[in-house]
């Protein structure tokens, strides 16, 4: 038998209930926050929703719902959170079956992971990298490492963006591999920055290009093409044991390995 009172309640608010009663102080905050997301999301999808209306048809279109928003996986994590209040609704006899049932969990197409090296992936690739006495490609994978550059924009350095006296690499202009080649803006306004390097990077490159052109690129000869350098990289991956990564790739390990060493969000976006 429902009890016609609490049957009666919007669903959203039993749910806020529900986790101030059971959840909140005996779990962790970042799990907490989790519940909380949840309790929004059905407080956007559902805001009417009482619990006497709660039924499998009913519960299965607030799946359908969120799924629309979110992949697979997060559906499967909303459900759960749910299914855990719901039961307990049945068990006080507010609602009288388990809406939650044979629910089916629907979800976007995952998004393509970005894939990334930890620190000690990044420096066994380093370490093995063939940096002749003269500019090649693994010099390219080099300063990209350490800079977190685009493709575009490290295929446009020249001597002259690198201020030894600073430690700073100048980023003001990218290099148009795909057209006609010569020097494109940045991708945007933002993208013109200032990159300190390490002395020891500096060093080197200080000896690479010494005797180079000022205002020509220095990795340029010719064409140029993306998959050179990624197949190069991917070699070097495979060879080494350690997961297979693009050039873009080491961008985010640049912006992965910056976070882990407790450099701001807004600092590493700049």
């Amino acid at each position: 038998m429902v009890k016609a009172e609490e049957g009666s309640e919007l669903f959203c608010k039993y749910y806020e209930r529900w986790i101030r009663m059971y959840k909140e102080g005996a779990i962790r905050e970042v799990t907490m926050k989790k519940y909380e997301i949840t309790l929004a999301w059905l407080q956007r999808l559902v805001p009417d929703l009482r619990l006497s209306e709660l039924n499998r048809i009913s519960y299965q279109q607030l799946l359908n719902d969120y799924a629309v928003y979110h992949e697979r996986q997060t559906t499967m994590d909303f459900h759960h959170q749910l299914k855990a209040a719901v039961l307990d609704a049945v068990d006080e006899g507010f609602i009288d079956r388990d809406p939650t049932r044979k629910a089916i969990i629907k979800g976007k197409t995952p998004r393509e992971k970005i894939k990334y090296l930890n620190q000690f992936e990044l420096h066994t690739l380093l370490v093995h990298l063939h940096l002749t006495p003269e500019i090649n490609w693994d010099w390219f994978i080099f300063i990209i490492a350490k800079t977190g550059m685009r493709f575009s924009e490290a295929l446009a350095l020249t001597p002259k963006d690198f201020d030894f006296s600073h430690q700073s690499l100048i980023v003001n202009k990218t290099w148009d591999y795909k057209g006609n080649g010569g020097f494109l803006p940045t991708k945007n306004k933002s993208s013109v920055r200032k990159i300190q390097l390490d002395w020891q990077t500096i060093i080197k490159f200080s000896e690479l290009i010494k005797d180079l052109p000022e205002d020509e690129p220095i990795f340029v000869k010719g064409s140029v093409y993306n998959s050179t350098v990624n197949d190069r990289l991917e070699r070097y991956c495979k060879d080494l044991g350690i997961p297979v990564i693009s050039i873009h790739g080491l961008r985010h390990t640049h912006a992965s390995l910056l976070l882990f060493a407790g450099v701001s969000i807004a600092s590493v976006a700049r």
